[in-house]
């Protein structure tokens, strides 16, 4: 791979007008590189030319695991370059799981562990962290606990959890924002009896899509600079520039996520018909939730079922993002066109109800938690978490093991938002701004956003393991300028 000089800008990104002011960090150079000498940020593809829904959308491949005795799923992932072609014509250099890109699918059943071991063959560390499940401190892939370039380290994940729709990603702290940027992403699909047992869509017609943006230069290259979401405007799907995915004129699951470090989306399709959103984060939410949009902030997951049998065969029809924040519509307002190509039988159904959440325990402890960046710019912006940037050998919070506590998050500043990320569990949002949760943030999560001045209030449980684990803003730029904290649970 070629040498890359990075200089980590710090930027603050305006919700709803797409206001963007820019402040430097101190220079993070990878091995090798000299600070005094810094590239400009070549110059961007003409992204109007790139030719919509030429590339057909690619669906993740399924690992195999390479044993199962024992009761325990092994696989073995090679993190390494390699290119992709994500503009029609042009070959990428990509970071990558095992040589996918968009990344591989791991499939697990609750109960049953899965072992991991990741060999790291890029030229800088990475951590690894399964981003929503409970698991043990160890293997949680904390930000200092990097694996070396030519090491490997194994990750155990018990799956002591019900079913979700999962993803894994670096978090090696300062430089998880450019390799997740460059591809090191993947999903996690963990599905357990009461899943299984409902007649959604599945097989072919249950289809992981990653939805995130991008800068290229003119060969095709990322172009990457920490905090410049002004300039990454173009879209892509499972690792393709607007893509076009042919389907049978019948129910589809859809999984959604957002691997963006930034840019939040909201999806429609472009008649308004209807989408079904049957999860979020944490699996199937308890009923379905007819919708005509659904919203994603970095991180955050949402489980759609779209009935394509009401188009006739050769109906073409864009997905849209409506969000767009200032930017260009004809880049940013169309993400991929699904393309309906033949008729096919469907046995399935969307159940009326989907799953029973527990009543939520009494709360046994409160905490106010208070997310804010810098948003004056200049040469030390930094972000926090209750007035504190993140200190790997500081514990920010003590929570005591089986506790069920309610925090009450705010974003204090006035044009940036963020959203919150909790390791170790899933949990429930009560408030948004002193109102009931709408049903789309009704079920289980392990991230919320929330825009300038909003409140959120949730409640988390602490009763499967302990250690130190972080939570932190998941506009992952935001999290690399010191907005993590720390919490152990003892």
């Amino acid at each position: 791979m070629p040498t890359r000089r990075t200089v980590l800008n710090a930027a603050l990104v305006t919700a709803g007008s797409g206001v963007f002011t820019g402040a430097a960090l101190t220079p993070l150079m990878r091995h090798g590189e000299d600070a005094a000498a810094v590239e400009p940020a070549a110059a961007n593809v003409d992204a109007p030319a790139i030719e919509k829904f030429k590339l057909r959308m690619p669906v993740p491949r399924v690992l195999t695991p390479y044993s199962t005795s024992d009761g325990v799923d092994r696989y073995r992932i090679t993190m390494r370059t390699t290119q992709a072609e994500i503009l029609p014509g042009l070959r990428t250099t990509v970071e990558t799981y095992g040589g996918y890109f968009p990344g591989p699918v791991i499939r697990a059943r609750s109960g049953r562990p899965v072992a991991i071991t990741q060999r790291n063959s890029l030229d800088m560390p990475t951590s690894v962290h399964l981003h929503g499940s409970s698991v043990p401190a160890i293997d949680d892939g904390g930000p200092m606990e990097t694996i070396a370039p030519g090491g490997s380290r194994l990750y155990t994940y018990p799956n002591q959890q019900s079913h979700a729709s999962l993803w894994f990603h670096d978090h090696a702290h300062h430089m998880e924002s450019e390799h997740v940027y460059r591809g090191l992403y993947g999903t996690y699909l963990l599905t357990d009896a009461e899943e299984r047992s409902l007649p959604l869509p599945c097989g072919a017609y249950d289809v992981p899509i990653a939805i995130r943006d991008a800068q290229f230069d003119a060969a095709g290259q990322f172009v990457y600079v920490m905090g410049d979401f002004q300039n990454r405007t173009t879209l892509m799907a499972n690792g393709v520039a607007y893509p076009r995915f042919e389907v049978a004129a019948r129910k589809y699951r859809l999984r959604l996520l957002n691997s963006s470090n930034l840019r939040s989306f909201r999806l429609r399709l472009a008649d308004g018909g209807e989408i079904v959103q049957i999860g979020s984060d944490g699996g199937l939410l308890t009923k379905p939730n007819p919708t005509d949009a659904v919203f994603l902030s970095p991180g955050e997951r949402v489980d759609v079922v779209v009935d394509f049998s009401r188009y006739a065969v050769g109906t073409q029809l864009v997905l849209e993002n409506t969000l767009l924040n200032g930017g260009p519509a004809e880049l940013l307002g169309q993400v991929m066109r699904f393309d309906v190509v033949r008729t096919a039988t469907d046995r399935s159904e969307i159940p009326s109800a989907l799953r029973e959440l527990p009543p939520l325990p009494q709360p046994t402890a409160e905490r106010t938690v208070v997310l804010s960046m810098d948003e004056t710019g200049g040469a030390n912006a930094k972000g926090y978490i209750n007035g504190k940037t993140y200190d790997p050998d500081r514990v920010d919070d003590f929570i005591r093991h089986g506790a069920s506590e309610v925090w009450t998050v705010t974003n204090t500043n006035r044009f940036v938002p963020h959203n919150i990320h909790l390791h170790l569990v899933q949990f429930r949002v009560l408030e948004r701004n002193g109102q009931p949760p709408a049903p789309a943030e009704a079920g289980l999560k392990d991230t919320v956003m929330l825009m300038p001045g909003e409140t959120v209030k949730l409640q988390a449980t602490f009763d499967t393991y302990r250690g130190t684990y972080l939570y932190h803003c998941h506009l992952i730029d935001h999290a690399a300028m010191g907005m993590m904290a720390q919490f152990k649970v003892s």
